[in-house]
């Protein structure tokens, strides 16, 4: 299995880079996986997006669907993309700590 190394921590991910272990995610992760994904520096408006994904994960263990994340954050769908090019599912899931198979609802 990959992983990837920060600050002096292992992080087990799957092929695609997400991590395994989401309860060891952390804000500052977060900013090195932006990164990584070529988001760079996140924005408030990334935060908001990705606090939104990883509250929703903790209350019901997976991630919110599109719709749901849309009206949490008052985002459009456009907008969203705008911050995750990649997308929902893909970026900010991952830059949220979650696993991809807690990921793939998000735009069910």
């Amino acid at each position: 299995m990959p992983e990837i190394e920060f600050e002096g921590e292992t992080y087990r991910t799957d092929e695609a880079g997400f991590i395994q272990d989401p309860e060891k995610w952390s804000p500052e992760l977060a900013k090195f996986l932006a990164k990584q994904e070529g988001i760079g520096q996140l924005t408030p408006n990334h935060w908001k997006v990705v606090n939104c994904i990883r509250d929703h994960y903790l209350k019901f263990g997976v991630a919110p669907l599109i719709e749901k994340l849309r009206k949490e954050t008052g985002f459009t769908l456009r907008q969203i993309y705008e911050l995750f090019p990649q997308g929902p599912a893909k970026s900010a899931c991952k830059i949220a700590g979650l696993t991809y198979e807690r990921c793939t609802v998000a735009c069910a």
